[in-house]
């Protein structure tokens, strides 16, 4: 089968959301970053990294889950077509395609991600495992483009890797709220919850020993140097990762080691820090099972399914319209 590629964002979209969200997080107090602009090449690479560490659990927690589940995903879900929001190339993914392939439903895989490279990718190597399947990929933002997702077929549309806890409670809602919008009856939403947990626990999962959540977060100073021409010195900055029990997520900062003022040139800003001064760059929000109900049917979702590894770390969740 051949890989179809549709593009709902406009060539200079990127530049304009990292002008947008650098110059709105720059100038505010706290100053903070939004986390999406971690993962260029260097920062995917980092935090596949990450996902191999002993202290970082989730990514084996939920491939737990569904190693044990995604036969009966596949038979209550009773999908022919896998949506994904995320790249479509981990081994999730084709736990999901192969119980799917083995119910002998599976005609259609769409991966949904704002990277056209990553997506080629993946269509490369989903056609070459699995001849059979139409793959048509789509670049967008999660965000902003959630109706823009082919609408054929009986969907499962999964959202994994807790990534929904790094939404804020506001946006969370809305971003639920239009995807449960985007689901026909017989469409359903697997979606993956890092469970709240010992604190003990936690924060060595964003702060872990060999320091490659450190530069995964100083990374995106990185980022800043190289788009918009900044001149952030990563080494004056230490990470911070620390757990708001009021809040129930883990924040990543990064704190200014000494007084400096960093220029900006492309925003035309020159960037002031205090000794210090702490700036965020994530939330990763914790979940407990009846918050994740809970805000499910806010948005006019009904839980079907939910399931959790052994030792309870993480959920994960299956969900059709109310």
């Amino acid at each position: 089968m051949t890989v179809s590629l549709t593009s709902h964002l406009a060539p200079d979209a990127a530049r304009a959301a990292l002008h947008a969200d650098a110059l709105a997080g720059l100038t505010a107090t706290p100053k903070s970053l939004p986390p999406r602009w971690f993962y260029d090449e260097r920062g995917s690479e980092l935090f596949d990294e990450i996902t191999r560490l002993p202290e970082y659990y989730p990514t084996r927690a939920e491939r737990a889950v569904l190693e044990a589940r995604a036969a009966e995903i596949a038979a209550v879900s009773g999908a022919d077509v896998l949506v994904e929001l995320g790249s479509g190339t981990s081994e999730k993914t084709r736990l999901l395609l192969d119980a799917l392939a083995a119910a002998g439903t599976l005609r259609r895989f769409v991966p949904f991600d704002v990277d056209p490279s990553v997506l080629r990718a993946a269509g490369a190597a989903i056609t070459a495992e699995y001849p059979g399947v139409a793959v048509d990929a789509v670049v967008g933002d999660f965000t902003e483009h959630l109706s823009r997702l082919p609408r054929e077929g009986r969907r499962l549309v999964a959202f994994l890797g807790s990534t929904i806890g790094n939404l804020e409670p506001a946006p969370r809602a809305a971003f639920l709220a239009e995807l449960a919008g985007t689901l026909s009856p017989g469409d359903s939403l697997l979606l993956g919850t890092d469970l709240v947990k010992d604190p003990g626990r936690l924060v060595p999962a964003y702060d872990d020993a060999a320091g490659v959540t450190a530069e995964f977060n100083r990374n995106v100073l990185a980022v800043l140097n190289r788009e918009l021409g900044a001149g952030f010195d990563p080494a004056t900055f230490e990470h911070v990762a620390l757990w708001d029990a009021e809040a129930e997520w883990i924040e990543m900062r990064l704190r200014s080691t000494v007084e400096q003022v960093v220029a900006v040139p492309a925003l035309g800003l020159q960037v002031a820090f205090a000794a210090g001064e702490e700036m965020r760059t994530e939330v990763s929000a914790k979940f407990r099972p009846e918050r994740v109900e809970a805000e499910l049917a806010a948005a006019g979702l009904r839980l079907i399914r939910w399931w959790t590894d052994p030792a309870g770390d993480f959920g994960v969740s299956l969900a059709g319209p109310a």
